[in-house]
């Protein structure tokens, strides 16, 4: 049996699992350990063969690549952390590189929501909308941002991104489960 898009439930159930811890060490300590991203690769690269052969393996690296590909720029600018950046190509090697182009596009919309919500929490508004100016200036202009709006800065907002994209991959598991 096979959850929409050719994803086995047990690969999907994985894919999950592995989001779920990440989301959670993310939210406790705002970091995701290599000890679970590493693997996680390992693993989405073997059930994927398991399941699949070498159509499971080229689907698995092809998924595993494109979201290290994807995100390095921004662990490069300072705006996204190395271990966010290690857990999309861990679950790129489980889902493959079609789901995980969904998955990214909304953990982006999710993580915008969670911004949004520390902003007003925060009452940051206006210095929020002078970073987002510099950095936009700053992607314009092809260099590197300035020192106010990296994740360097101990005075910045930092939304987990490994938890909207936990988020993110749990509500895809259900929808597909649920037949969405």
């Amino acid at each position: 049996m096979q959850v929409g898009g050719g994803l086995k439930p047990t690969v999907l159930g994985l894919a999950v699992a592995l989001a779920l811890i990440a989301g959670w060490t993310d939210w406790r300590s705002r970091r995701i350990p290599n000890w679970l991203t590493v693997p996680g690769l390992l693993i989405g690269v073997s059930v994927n063969v398991l399941f699949g052969g070498w159509p499971g393996l080229k689907t698995s690296l092809l998924g595993a690549g494109l979201g290290l590909l994807l995100l390095l720029p921004f662990v490069f600018l300072h705006s996204l952390g190395a271990g966010d950046w290690k857990l999309a190509g861990a679950l790129g090697a489980f889902v493959g590189w079609e789901v995980l182009v969904n998955l990214l596009i909304g953990s982006v919309f999710v993580a915008g929501v969670m911004a949004l919500g520390l902003v007003i929490y925060k009452r940051r508004f206006k210095q929020t909308l002078r970073n987002i100016g510099r950095l936009l200036a700053s992607m314009l202009m092809f260099h590197m941002p300035g020192p106010e709006v990296s994740l360097d800065n101990p005075q910045s907002l930092k939304v987990p991104y490994g938890v909207a994209l936990a988020l993110t991959t749990v509500l895809f598991g259900i929808g597909r489960i649920w037949g969405a």
